[in-house]
This record gives C-alpha cells, structure tokens and sequence, in this order.
C-alpha cells in the first residue's frame, strides 16, 4: 500500500479530444482506432462500443497508421519521442522504438518496408521538417531507432497537409501557406508551386489549408481558406502545371480524402456538411448535410465501405458508401465556455457541464462516453461569429436528481438583459427531465449562483438564488392543479437582501436548517424555518468567491474563500472565525461523503491542490503543481467500490474521487496505477524472454517447456499423488481459449501438448497405488476378516517379543487401507508456505 501511495499523481482521467487526428480503420471496416490523449481507443464500427484501450505511451499522442506489411497491427507515435507498434485485436503492445525525438505526425508507405515517415521540429519551434526514419529489427521489446532521412523542409506539422502520391508512393506533397511542394524519390528533386498572396485583395484567402493525393493518377487536390479546392496536375514539370478549381464551401476547406478508387473526392469544412465530388467534377455532387458541428477530419477505410468525419464537438459519425450514417461515438463535448461548472447526476453518477450550445451533456466517467444531450435552450442554433447567442450559465441538481434547475440569458447591450429560469422534473416513465416551470426575468439582474436544499428530512423542494440585483429570493413547489389536470409548479416564497449589496454565493447546511447567503465581502447566517437573519460575518478581506459549509462532525463550520487570497473558517456555535489562512484559492468543492474538503489555489507555477477538514487548519494532503494551466471547476465523485488507503494523508480518496478540469478544458484526476500496471494480463505474459518474439505461440510453447523443467526438479515427490490443477489455472489453457485463431498454429500441431497437458504422468505414480474400485473391493474383504485379522495379530505379538528390534513389524490390512487413505490427501499446500 505504500508503494501505491508513493505513486500517487494526476493522469487524464477520459474525456480526450477524439478529433485530434485522422481516424483510422482497420482492414476490414471491423474496427476504428482513433487517438485520445495519451491512449489510443479501438472502437467497433457496427456498434460503437470501445474494445479496447491501448496504454503505453506517457504523453500526447500524435499520430496512428496501420502496419501496411501486416494489417492486425498499428503503428503509433506520440511527444513521448517513441513509435509503439500493437495488435490491436488483442490490445498487446508488441515492440517501443525509441526515437528520442518529439514526433508530430507518423506517415505508413507499403512500398517502404522497414521505414516510415515522421514529423520532427528543426531547431526552431515552429520549422518543421519530414523525415524517414529506418525501423531496426530486433527480437527485443525497446529498440533504439536513431537513423533519419531528410525528405522535406519547412512543412506544416499538421498531418492534414501532407499526403503521399499514388500506391506507389512516388511522390509526397506538402503545403504550407501559399505554398506547395511536391518531392520525388525517384528524382530526389523538389517542385515548389506558388499561390498568389494575401497583399492581393482579389486572392487575400488563397492560404493552403490541406492537401490530398489520388490514389491512381497523377493528381493532387488542395483546401483553402476561401472555401475552394485545387486540382492540380503535370506538377512534375514547374512551367507546365496546370489546376482547376471545385467551389461551394463559403468558409476553409478543413480537410479533403479521395475514395479507394479514386472515383470521388470527399471534402468538408464549416457548414457541417459532407461534400462528395464525383469524377471530381463541379456538376457532379452529393451531399451529407446536418452533421451537427464543423467537420474537421475524413477518413476512409481500406475496403471503401466507409468513411468517417470527425467533428469540432468531439464526435465521429461512420457513415456509408451511399453516404448514410450508421454510428456516431460521441465523446466530451468541449464548450467554448463552461459557465454550469462540474456537476454529478445523483440517478446516473454522470459528469454534467455545459455541452453543445445550450445543452447539458451527460457523460459518464466509467465508460468514458456520453450517455446523452439534455437541450435547454430549445432553440436553433445559428452558427455566426457576430451573433450574440443565448448562452446557458447557471445549472444545479436538487432532491436526489429528481429536479434540475437551469438559467440561460442573452445580453446585447447592458441594458437589455433576457433572462429565464427553467426548473425540469424527472420522468420515471421516459426516464428523463421534463419541462416543468419556466421563470421569465426571475431577478433584474445576471444570477450569480443557484443551489437547492438536499436535506433529508426536507418535506417541500426549495431553492434559492442569488442576484447582483441585490437579492436572493426563494422559490418552493406548490400545487397547481385545477379542474383539468393535477400539476406542480414553482412560486417564490421569500425576497431577502442586506443593504442593498449585491448577492453572490449561497448554499444550505447539511441538515438544510441554515441558509448562508454572501454579500460582497459580508456573509448572512438565515434561518431557514422561518427565513429571519440569524447573525453575519465579515473580515474585510475582499469580496466572497466560494462558500461552503462542512459536512459530517464539521457540519458546524462554514468556509469561506475570498478574492484577495484569504480562506477563512467560522464556527457556526460560537459565531466567531475560527481560522485563516491566506491561500488564493480559484475552486472549493467539499466531498459529500466526509467531512474532507478540496481547494485548488493558482500560483506562478501552476495550481496546487490542498485537501484538509475544517476542524484543523493543517492539510491532510498537499500536492504542488497539479497543471501548470489555470484549473477552473473540480468535483468530487463517490466510488462505487472503496479504496482502502490506511495513511492519513491519503484517506480523502477512499470514498470519493476528485476530478478537475482545466482552462484548456482537460479533464484530469488522482491515480496511483502505473502505465506497466494499467497494461492489460495478456501483454504482461507475453513479455520477452529469452530474446523471443511475444507471441501467443512462443507463450503456449515456453510454459510448456518450463513445465517440463519443473518436472525434472519435483522427482523427490515421484511417490505422492500427483493433483492435476483446475484447467482455469493454467496459464497456457486459458490463453489457448482466448487468443483469436487467426494467430495460432495448426490444430493438429496443438492437440497433441495440449491432451498431454491434462494427463497424469505415468512417472510420477505411486508403484503401490491401487484404484479406487480394488478399494471398495478390500474394503469388503477386510470387513468380513476382522475377527480373523485381531486373532493374527495377538497371534504376531505374541511371537515377536522374543525375537528382539531388528525384526520389522508387518503391517495388517487394515493400517495398509489407512496408509492408502493417507497418501491420498493432497499435501501440495505445503509448498506455498
């Protein structure tokens, strides 16, 4: 447990981008592999769940192509400055080439057996330079790969603007700005191609956005920036070059793919429409529209059965020849702006935060997916830069999930606020929230915080807001029934304020009896009952960020987290501060399943986390620099199993899980597995050994000959009963019943080890054994020789003790069946001790 506790930091806990690079298929359309932070995810096509994951590498992932030499591996590259390659069917890394170099895109040619071509950064951060990279062949797992050839100079480090000419691979082109390059191995020559600039008005958008190679012509297609595309051809030859132009995208083109035969070209950008050109001609178009966000890569699988578009809201739809969608997996949607915070589903256990323009989204932490879009807005959603939409702000969860209030507002000048409050009810029968109240301007001004009281004992729903209009008001659910239908709705209760300060935080206490409201810098203690003013604290130190009261045995302490950097802590018995402390703290989350609380402060470096209980000052934990980013939300989430941490310090994770997300909007969390551990049983058995490929068949063969070996060791116990072990046990067993059949030898090569492999051997048998059923047999003998056998023995005894030691005493049948019983008992357990 030490050892664990010692290993403790920050990993992505999911929610990676999905859309960072080209999706990738497999050979047979079964299978997607698409980056996702530092893993790599291989999802099914047919019913879009993840299969599996494939860990190992230590930082971002960059870029993932297919063995073009065997079609069950994949390559993989990543900043960690190594180029991993796997079998993805059985999620087994297989060999780590160690580059030592920051890759940014990883490039596959069947032409080039034990090559492959790779992005590097010059000397410059932003010159980049395409390179080949020679593969070693080794038998062991890391090899050292060090040889590089320089093929191309002052290159774009996206992947989407370098593409490689037909099957042949004779050609690679390249653009960057207004600039196209195009180098031929054969020739070892350059051919650069030149767009008018942008100090012409008439071509100010001619910037190259991607580029594409048709896969059996002569023939390069080209993105830009002012929506239209380029065919060139005759570019091997500068003066003689000619292009022709596609248009219909009225913004950039963001990526362009050719179809397998090259009969079509795909291409989408902006309008969240998929583009098919056939015959690459102007007239001859289909489309795919309404995908829901901006396309920002395509991909198309080997057998040219499917495509694939990955979107800017972090999504992937699979889609049809005929241009049918037929799967979308969906990942964490990352907003522009995450007004509602971290917020957890009580019903589903789900991550709830801002998703699509004006939606929540439900995410689930366990299987790293989105379960569903909640639309609160309920509007169409326009997609113009100049436009000022309804953006939703405000967002909580009340009695167990069985109400959720929201706030959208729209602001175009400051004097013209349109505010709306919704208050939604959970539906058993359609197993989700239903529109219940709407709040037109429910303050006069923008709602700074909303919360509900979760109190147990709690007979009426009430919640509460809080306004820089100066007030808080509280809002209850009523009956609204009449003489057609029975109905609930939500009325306000009570209107409070304090001078006239403007209201912004508020929260109830645990067992809902107190509600404390913060006005600028001073903090009111209300009676909930009654709603009278009981008492206030002010300390003069900035206006209050974050308040909170404690949980559990600190249920009698308030927390309070102010601008100028001071954490202050009230005794709510006595009424006085009870502590401070000047820590800048940017999130305050208590944990609902203790008395543990969460503080995340921003510093030079980065963030700092401390987790300590509001009865002590002193900090259970502290962890310096948990992102070097600014972190903007955290929550805490329960386990639905707990760990058993037996330090101190490290207790605050037993219960729940705290997660926290970044101003890059990366969803991060506390883990204390390694990269080794999280790799999978399988690819830890088929670890190297003595300098052998790890295959499943080296696997099964080297058990099989160490159990030969162990054998020979064990001929002390030839003359105890040999215990075959349950076939569940054995390691060779199990992976034979496992592995997919495509990878094993013949059947007729293993059935021979493996019925031997169950079989007793003839060796290691007890000369003296008898079977079971001459037992029963002597059984019966013996039983109906008792009395003769006792008169033998007196008999025995009588002569013998004349006759001194050395005579050697002949056992009777009876202590021969005992002896037998006894050799019969498996004493193998022995052995463990």
């Amino acid at each position: 447990m030490v050892e664990e506790e010692k290993n403790l930091r920050v990993v992505r806990c999911g929610g990676s981008e999905l859309n960072f690079r080209r999706a990738v298929f497999s050979a047979d359309s079964k299978y997607i592999f698409c980056v996702s932070g530092d893993f790599i995810k291989v999802y099914s096509t047919a019913t879009e769940e993840c299969v599996h994951i494939l860990q190992g590498h230590r930082q971002l992932v960059t870029g993932i192509q297919l063995n073009p030499n065997n079609h069950l591996q994949l390559y993989s590259c990543s900043f960690d400055g190594t180029i991993k390659l796997w079998d993805y069917i059985d999620g087994i890394l297989i060999k780590t080439f160690i580059v030592g170099r920051k890759l940014h895109a990883l490039f596959t040619l069947a032409c080039a057996e034990d090559s492959v071509f790779v992005i590097i950064n010059k000397e410059k951060p932003d010159i980049f330079q395409l390179v080949s990279l020679k593969l070693p062949r080794s038998s062991s797992q890391e090899i050292e790969a060090k040889e590089l050839s320089f093929v191309l100079d002052y290159i774009n480090q996206s992947p989407k603007c370098i593409a490689f000419g037909n099957e042949q691979g004779q050609y690679v082109a390249a653009v960057r700005d207004f600039y196209l390059s195009v180098y031929f191995f054969k020739k070892k020559t350059t051919s650069r191609f030149t767009l008018s600039s942008s100090r012409n008005k008439k071509h100010a958008k001619n910037n190259f956005t991607c580029v594409a190679c048709h896969p059996k012509e002569d023939c390069i297609a080209t993105g830009h920036k002012d929506g239209k595309i380029r065919l060139w051809r005759n570019f091997d030859d500068e003066k003689k070059y000619t292009y022709t132009c596609l248009h219909w995208h009225h913004d950039l083109v963001m990526d362009l793919a050719f179809s397998v035969t090259g009969s079509s070209l795909l291409s989408g950008g902006r309008e969240s429409v998929l583009v098919e050109w056939r015959e690459a001609t102007e007239k001859n178009k289909e489309f795919l529209p309404r995908l829901g966000a901006a396309i920002v890569h395509i991909s198309v699988s080997p057998a040219g059965d499917l495509f694939c578009t990955s979107h800017s809201d972090n999504k992937i739809i699979i889609i049809h020849r005929n241009l049918e969608a037929s799967a979308v997996i969906q990942g964490l949607v990352k907003d522009s702006n995450i007004f509602t915070g971290l917020m957890i589903d009580p019903r589903t256990k789900a991550l709830v935060l801002n998703g699509k323009p004006g939606h929540l989204q439900f995410y689930s932490l366990q299987s790293d997916k989105q379960l569903y879009n909640l639309d609160i807005i309920q509007q169409e959603y326009i997609n113009d830069y100049g436009l000022i939409q309804i953006e939703l702000t405000k967002a909580a969860f009340g009695c167990y999930g069985s109400w959720l209030a929201t706030v959208e507002q729209r602001q175009e000048k400051e004097t013209e606020l349109e505010l709306q409050m919704k208050l939604w009810m959970y539906n058993k029968k359609t197993q989700g929230f239903v529109l219940n109240t709407k709040i037109n301007m429910p303050h006069e001004d923008h709602i700074t915080d909303l919360c509900f009281c979760n109190a147990e004992k709690s007979e009426n729903p009430t919640l509460v807001t809080a306004s820089r209009d100066g007030h808080f008001k509280v809002w209850i659910l009523t009956d609204d029934s009449d003489i057609y239908r029975k109905a609930v709705g939500w009325t306000c209760d009570f209107v409070g304020s304090y001078h006239k300060y403007q209201a912004t935080n508020c929260c109830f206490s645990e067992d809902g009896s107190l509600l404390a409201v913060s006005f600028e810098e001073i903090v009111t203690i209300w009676d909930s009952e009654t709603w009278e003013l009981k008492c206030t604290f002010c300390q003069r130190a900035g206006k209050i960020r974050h308040l909170c009261f404690g949980r559990l045995t600190c249920s009698r302490y308030l927390l309070g987290a102010t601008e100028n950097g001071i954490l202050c802590c009230w005794n709510l018995l006595s009424c006085a501060l009870e502590w401070s402390a000047k820590l800048s703290v940017r999130v305050m989350e208590p944990d609902p399943n203790s008395e543990n609380v969460a503080a995340v402060s921003q510093s030079p470096v980065g963030s700092d986390l401390f987790v300590f209980k509001p009865s002590e000052p002193r900090p259970l934990y502290i962890q310096k620099n948990i992102s070097r980013e600014e972190v903007q939300w955290g929550v805490f989430v329960p386990r639905d199993v707990p760990e058993s941490f037996t330090s101190e310090a490290y207790q605050w994770l037993n219960r729940s899980q705290f997660y926290f997300l970044t101003k890059s909007q990366s969803l991060l969390t506390f883990s204390t597995t390694s990269p080794e551990e999280k790799l999978t049983p399988t690819s830890k058995q088929l670890l190297a050994e003595e300098s052998l490929p790890t295959t499943p068949f080296y696997f099964i063969l080297g058990k099989h000959r160490q159990q030969q070996q162990d054998e020979k060791l064990n001929k002390a116990l030839e003359n105890e009963l040999v215990q075959l072990p349950l076939t569940e046990n054995i390691p060779a067993i199990s992976e034979l019943l496992q592995t997919p059949a495509h990878v094993l030898p013949s059947a007729s090569f293993l059935c021979s080890m493996f019925v031997n492999s169950l079989l007793l051997s003839t060796k290691t048998e007890s000369a003296e054994e008898v079977p079971d059923d001459a037992d029963m047999e002597e059984e019966k003998e013996s039983d109906d020789s008792d009395e003769e056998n006792n008169f033998t023995e007196e008999v025995q005894d009588t002569n013998t003790t004349d006759l001194g030691e050395d005579i050697i005493h002949q056992l009777s049948k009876s202590e021969e069946k005992e002896l037998r019983k006894l050799r019969k008992v498996d004493y193998s357990w022995i052995a463990a001790l």
